[in-house]
């Protein structure tokens, strides 16, 4: 079975839970305290997030969260990351102005203006941006990795 670095024991990650078929670590509601995360799952989770919101926003509304097919690679995370964002870039750029307040669904039944899908996605996207970064400098500090 694949391992992944994780900068503490028992922290949320990316596994396999039977042969062929990888998962993340979540839990709702959040757990208290938050549990410490690998830099695997902040990408996974950023770019699925992308994904669900896209579709109930903007696609048919049908996808759910264990649907998802979820990489196990870092290839394959930063390309479901990259897919994610294109297809939010893509409905971003058929918007007006006027669109921006037009009532859009979230996949948990809430209808937002398309406006805050977006600052919510920009506001997620820093949040996990900066666990990515902490995450990468411990990997580099854990063990006198040096950066390339």
């Amino acid at each position: 079975m694949m391992s992944f670095w994780q900068p503490v024991a028992d922290a949320w990650t990316i596994f396999e839970d039977h042969p062929g078929h990888w998962e993340y670590n979540y839990a709702i509601p959040d757990p208290d305290p938050a549990p410490v995360t690998t830099i695997g799952w902040q990408i996974v989770h950023v770019a699925t997030c992308k994904q669900m919101y896209h579709e109930w926003a903007y696609g048919p509304a049908k996808l759910t969260w264990p649907e998802l097919t979820i990489p196990h690679t870092a290839s394959g995370a930063i390309a479901l990351l990259d897919a994610g964002h294109a297809l939010l870039r893509a409905d971003l750029l058929g918007l007006s102005e006027d669109d921006l307040n037009l009532p859009r669904r979230t996949n948990w039944g809430e209808v937002w203006p398309a406006s805050r899908i977006f600052t919510v996605l920009i506001d997620h996207d820093a949040l996990h941006g900066g666990a990515i970064g902490q995450m990468r400098d411990l990997y580099f500090g854990a063990a006198g990795r040096r950066q390339v």
